[in-house]
Formats: C-alpha cells, structure tokens, sequence
C-alpha cells in the first residue's frame, strides 16, 4: 500500500543521515528543512547543559514546521559535541576542520544527541542519549591525509568525521549507541513510532 506524503510523518532536519537511517529501517518519512536559526537559539539558551540545548534545537526545529503542517507528526533532532568545557559547531571550512580535529586528538570527547515528535505544537516524546569517543593521537599528516579522503563530508557533521565511513580510522575506542553517534537515538524513536503505529506493519 503506498503512503501519501500527507500521511507521513515528518522530518525536519536537512540531515541526509537522518533521514536515511529511518528509511533503513522501513520509516517513510517527509523531509522538509526548517531554515531555523540555530545561532539564535543557543544565544537565546546560554544558561542550559547540553542535553537540554540539545533538545531545545531540536524543538525549534520541529515547531517552525509544526506551524505550518498542523495534524502532522513532526520529528526534530540536533546533536551537539562537547569536550571538557568547550561545544563544538560544525566546521566552516576544512582549515577549521582540521582544527577540530587537532583539538580531539589523543583525547575523549561526547557527543550528545537529541530527538522528540510533535503534533500540532505539542511535544508527545522527547530522548536524549550521549556517546563516548576516544580518538587516536593524529599527526598532522595524518589528519591532512583524512580530509583529503572525506572530502567535503567532514562539513557536514560537527566533529568533522562520520564514524560509518572514512572516520572509523580516527577513533581507538567508542562507548555507546552507533545510532547516537550518527545523529540519532533511533531505536527510541522506533519504539515511539510504533506507538503511534508508524510503520503499521510493525505495530
């Protein structure tokens, strides 16, 4: 039976991973990118730990689209990367990719991901989890190396690699969920979207 696109649920997020994570693993989704401030919301959130920034993005992000979609389920996800004190954003450009990069390496850092649904403005769930990572010492042979081969992939995640590709070389040790490193605490928004009987095969 196919799904209109009315019926889906959707996701507003640009993130391709996202979205091909829940296709993956047999969720339809709608993507539409929510065109949200995200400089403005961390402004606008100084004060709260990272979990909690975390999902006051991902919140903004479904909102702005919940507005204008109303009776749609609307997913919303962010992920942050701290280290010690100091939040990473994503990299600009591969000179400040390569920095992250150096700042990372022989050291741990985490990487905290956020997911909820909305309906119509209401929050129905909400998730956070956080994933461990200790990257190897990198020479800066090494990391100039690695950008070269991930080439302009390593803009598009805030820790400059993605961990299902080319990245794995970069780490020694991993603690915690692969979805959560990839941008998303699927195995909870599974169980979420099964209760609300997305995909109805699976309910």
């Amino acid at each position: 039976m196919t799904v209109q696109p009315a019926e889906l649920p959707i996701l507003a997020s640009a993130s391709a991973v996202r979205a091909r994570l829940l296709a993956g693993a047999g969720v339809q989704v709608e993507r539409i990118a929510s065109g949200v401030d995200e400089d403005a919301v961390k402004a606008a959130f100084t004060g709260l730990d990272a979990d909690s920034l975390a999902l006051a993005l991902a919140e903004a992000k479904a909102a702005a689209i919940s507005a204008t979609y109303p009776g749609r389920l609307v997913l919303g996800g962010d992920q942050l990367l701290v280290m010690g004190d100091r939040r990473f954003d994503k990299p600009r450009d591969k000179c400040e990719a390569a920095a992250h990069l150096a700042a990372f390496s022989g050291r741990e850092h985490e990487l905290v991901t956020a997911a909820l649904a909305l309906r119509d403005g209401l929050v129905l769930w909400k998730h956070t989890d956080r994933a461990r990572l200790a990257m190897r010492r990198l020479t800066p042979a090494a990391i100039d190396a690695y950008l070269a081969g991930a080439g302009e992939m390593v803009l598009d995640s805030v820790g400059a690699y993605q961990l299902e590709g080319l990245g794995a070389q970069l780490f020694e040790r991993v603690e915690g969920d692969f979805f959560t490193v990839l941008g998303l605490p699927l195995l909870p928004l599974l169980d979420f979207l099964r209760s609300e009987g997305v995909p109805a095969w699976a309910c």
